[in-house]
């Protein structure tokens, strides 16, 4: 048997009594009762479904949960993928004749060609191709990952080639070029900058390219990249025409940026400011002798005049002077394999107190070659009627482009005791000289003098050319 109790009739009135004037509460209504108002002041309760109440909204997918997250963090992700395809190319960049640098760079070209067109053909808001309609929304990733790995190869393989303060302005610009790509700034001004990137990379691809295959380089060299270069743009406006067949349009968006850029480019190469790729210096030093001792193996000495618990002698001049003191310029010089023979000028300048810097001498012009090594061709030059002071040496090509330049000071010598020699060597397969220690544990038979080398000379050493002797480079 069920009983049921009544509620509380007094509780019931105190819970339900309103004060005089007040509105009557509304009744409860059912979960799955709509009420609704059919007239003013009429409300009529409606049935409707349980399941019609039940939230419905549709749980996001991955993807769309990326593209939020995409959207939320989109500067982080502008520097990451700057960061990453600059740290890539520092991690795989090879030399400049590696077959696959040169294969994955024109790759690299013809899919920002590719992308930039597609662009056209599809802009923003049409429907894009089906077999790209997954990864369409990455193309702005893409073409700014890519330009930035080109830039990034560019500008590494410039700064190898480079030397001085007029050159590396423009690798600076290459830099704020390489900055400036993932600035939204840029990337809103649509195809005027792409097909200025796009121009010079085009062009710099055949300035590293031609010399590789032609095995020289020069200005004709150089004014065929900027003719390929020219055509390039010049293909790519006929295609856009197809797409976009006005012409005020492209003259403005692709002829003007892309041939402006050729134009800027030869301009810069004539003044000097680009610089001689692929040539590259991979050492330099200044030393008070130098000499071949055996083949493949040259001696270099220097002097250090500090005492380490005199620290008023840390500070000294880079090169003390004693009676017959001659500095020795040591270089390696890269070029890529089968490139022809060819000649690089050691200029010598000196800081006069009243002229400025002068030069001392009219240089001395060197004939070298590629021997194939990663380390390059060595060589070395050195002047007489060295002064005190502040000095520099400039290797150049034969048209006048820098390619390495060593400032040092040099000071009379006041000690008298013996000298302290620090000797170094240098060695075919090691780029930077190795001290006495580490060269007596890889060479194989002990090393005897030449006894030929005639001072102030710069000899070819047999195991790169035959053996020439050089006169040394007088003012």
């Amino acid at each position: 048997m069920v009983t049921a109790t009544p509620p509380n009739t007094s509780q019931k009135n105190e819970e339900t009594s309103e004060p005089s004037g007040a509105p009557t509460p509304e009744a409860v209504v059912p979960a799955n009762v709509v009420v609704t108002e059919a007239a003013p002041g009429v409300v009529v309760p409606v049935a409707v479904d349980p399941d019609d109440l039940v939230a419905s909204a549709k749980t996001p997918t991955l993807m769309e949960k990326v593209q939020a997250f995409r959207t939320r963090h989109e500067k982080w992700e502008m520097a990451a993928f700057f960061f990453g395809g600059f740290l890539y190319d520092i991690v795989s960049l090879s030399r400049i004749d590696d077959k696959l640098t040169l294969v994955q760079s024109f790759g690299y070209l013809v899919i920002l060609a590719t992308l930039l067109l597609l662009e056209q053909r599809y802009p923003e808001g049409t429907e894009p191709p089906k077999l790209l309609e997954k990864v369409w929304r990455w193309r702005e990733d893409a073409i700014h990952f890519f330009f930035g790995s080109l830039l990034s190869v560019f500008m590494l393989l410039l700064f190898k080639s480079t030397s001085g303060f007029t050159p590396y302005l423009f690798v600076v610009g290459m830099f704020a070029l390489l900055v400036a790509n993932e600035l939204p700034l840029f990337r809103k001004m649509g195809p005027v900058v792409r097909v200025s990137l796009l121009s010079l990379c085009v062009t710099m691809y055949f300035a590293c390219l031609l010399p590789v295959l032609i095995g020289r380089i020069g200005f004709w060299v150089f004014l065929l990249a900027v003719t390929l270069g020219c055509a390039s743009m010049y293909g790519l406006m006929r295609l856009m025409a197809r797409w976009r067949p006005d012409m005020q349009y492209l003259v403005r968006n692709v002829a003007v940026p892309g041939f402006g850029v050729q134009a800027a480019l030869l301009a810069c190469y004539l003044v000097g400011i680009i610089p001689p790729i692929p040539l590259a210096v991979q050492y330099s030093g200044i030393f008070h002798d130098v000499k071949r001792v055996s083949p493949g193996v040259y001696q270099l000495t220097s002097v250090d005049d500090s005492v380490w618990y005199k620290p008023w002698t840390w500070f000294g001049p880079d090169f003390v002077i004693r009676p017959g003191d001659k500095p020795y310029y040591f270089f390696r010089i890269f070029a890529p394999k089968n490139f022809a023979p060819y000649k690089v000028r050691v200029r010598w300048y000196y800081d006069h107190p009243e002229k400025g810097w002068t030069t001392n001498g009219s240089g001395f012009v060197a004939n070298v070659s590629s021997n194939g090594t990663d380390g390059g061709y060595r060589y070395y030059a050195t002047t007489s009627n060295l002064k005190p002071g502040n000095w520099r040496v400039v290797l150049e090509t034969e048209d006048g482009h820098e390619i390495n330049r060593l400032s040092f000071s040099a000071g009379a010598d006041t000690r008298t005791d013996p000298r302290e020699l620090e000797v170094k060597y240098s060695t075919l397969k090691e780029v930077l000289p190795l001290s006495t220690e580490e060269w007596e544990k890889t060479r194989k038979t002990p090393a005897a003098p030449s006894g030929g080398t005639v001072p102030g000379a710069a000899p070819a050493p047999a195991d790169e050319v035959p053996p020439q002797v050089a006169p040394a480079p007088t003012p």
